[in-house]
């Protein structure tokens, strides 16, 4: 209590001086500050272009597709690898496409996002690809200027500065700015703040995507997510999507993985689960909750596999992998939990759950019965990042992307995984 009334009195004796706050009230503060990144429509609305092939330098998410690799470098457009023989996969061509983020293709139509646009391009010559069609502002983004155009993204710097009483932010630890800036205190309070094996019916040729996927192909149409939406494209003409419905399903929807007749997707609070047996309609059958976190979906069976791991994008604190029964797809049920070290991407292939651990790189469990997984790890390879893997079991062929470059192993014995080879990042 006394010191409550000492600080009364000393604010009350400030308040009393006309020069005391000028004098006392100041301070030097270093502030981590989110500058906003602006792309106008005609910055980005040209035509996908095929150039000589670049190396790796910010890969994001992977993709196969007929001894094709694609590998999106974020934002860049994609890279396309010949991958005939694993053991010596060879760059083919890059495709530049800006804002590009993700990917699906058909029957030799690359489908890939354009920031807000949807881009359709023929890749039947890799050297050669062709734009076929623009679907414009599909996708949503951060929000429009009329004179700056789409905020598409925040770079981060860092910076001190002078804050005094006559700013109406001295004291606060996190504000924006009169240019649209976002200023805080702490790295990770602006991501805080801001965040609000695929089977078909067709014998349309079509590829392979990771778990982190947004893009997915099934009975002839393109599913793809933003924020919020499942956005459905008629796609029985590969050459001419058409946006054929515009589902909401929440706020932080972020994976989609199609099995059978469904759709799952993985949102930062829970996996929906989307009956799919009407294509153009998806309709939602349940929604299995969980802490909020990233969260990335593969399903098998009567299993989905579901990995939670913190971060700052993902607000989250809990490492996890949630295995829930899904026999009854009306009423998801949570089996087990087993601690991870911060899982991201998941596979599965002949009974063996594959889980991509970050800077811990790729964890093998034997996988046939859920309980006791964290006792059955037989393979465990470190030494590089992972973020998402795809397997091949035809090939025994799993594919590993990560900050630190390309990987892939044969898992003929899945304790004990062959590296075949390794593409990485430039300058690592």
């Amino acid at each position: 209590m006394k010191k409550l009334v000492y600080v009364f009195v000393f604010l009350s004796t400030c308040l009393s001086f006309s020069g005391c706050l000028k004098d006392d009230c100041e301070a030097v503060r270093t502030f981590y500050v989110w500058e906003p990144i602006w792309v106008t429509p005609g910055e980005f609305r040209v035509d996908a272009n095929s150039i000589a092939a670049q190396a790796l330098e910010n890969p994001g998410k992977i993709y196969f597709y007929d001894n094709y690799v694609l590998i999106n470098e974020v934002h860049e457009g994609i890279h396309v690898i010949d991958n005939r023989d694993p053991a010596n996969p060879t760059f083919v061509s890059f495709i530049e496409i800006p804002g590009n983020v993700d990917m699906a293709i058909k029957d030799n139509f690359l489908y890939a996002d354009s920031y807000v646009d949807l881009v359709t391009i023929d890749i039947s010559d890799p050297l050669n690809i062709r734009q076929e069609s623009r679907t414009e502002e599909v996708f949503q983004l951060n929000g429009f200027d009329p004179q700056r155009g789409y905020l598409v993204g925040f770079e981060e710097t860092e910076q001190t500065m002078d804050i005094d009483c006559s700013n109406p932010n001295f004291g606060r630890d996190f504000w924006f700015d009169d240019f649209g800036r976002v200023l805080s205190a702490e790295a990770n309070a602006f991501d805080a703040a801001r965040a609000g094996a695929p089977t078909t019916s067709s014998a349309a040729s079509i590829g392979v995507g990771g778990s982190l996927a947004r893009f997915t192909i099934a009975f002839e149409r393109l599913y793809a997510i933003d924020n919020m939406n499942l956005k459905v494209f008629d796609v029985a003409v590969a050459s001419r999507p058409r946006l054929s419905s515009d589902v909401f399903v929440g706020w932080g929807i972020e994976t989609i993985f199609p099995y059978g007749e469904n759709l799952f997707i993985g949102a930062n609070d829970g996996m929906y689960i989307f009956d799919n047996s009407n294509p153009d309609a998806p309709r939602q059958l349940s929604k299995f909750e969980h802490a909020r976190a990233c969260d990335p979906v593969y399903v098998n069976g009567d299993r989905a596999y579901v990995t939670l791991r913190d971060g700052t994008e993902c607000q989250n604190f809990n490492n996890q992998l949630d295995i829930v029964d899904i026999s009854n797809l009306t009423n998801p049920r949570l089996l087990v939990t087993y601690p991870m070290h911060n899982p991201h991407g998941v596979s599965f292939a002949d009974d063996h759950l594959f889980i991509c651990e970050n800077d811990e790189g790729l964890k093998v469990f034997e996988a046939s019965d859920w309980r006791g997984l964290d006792e059955r790890m037989t393979a465990h390879l470190k030494g590089f990042t992972t973020y998402d893997v795809i397997t091949i079991p035809s090939r025994k062929l799993a594919m590993v992307i990560g900050k630190d470059g390309f990987h892939q192993f044969d898992f003929s014995d899945p304790s004990n995984l062959q590296e075949l080879s390794v593409i990485p990042v430039a300058n690592k």
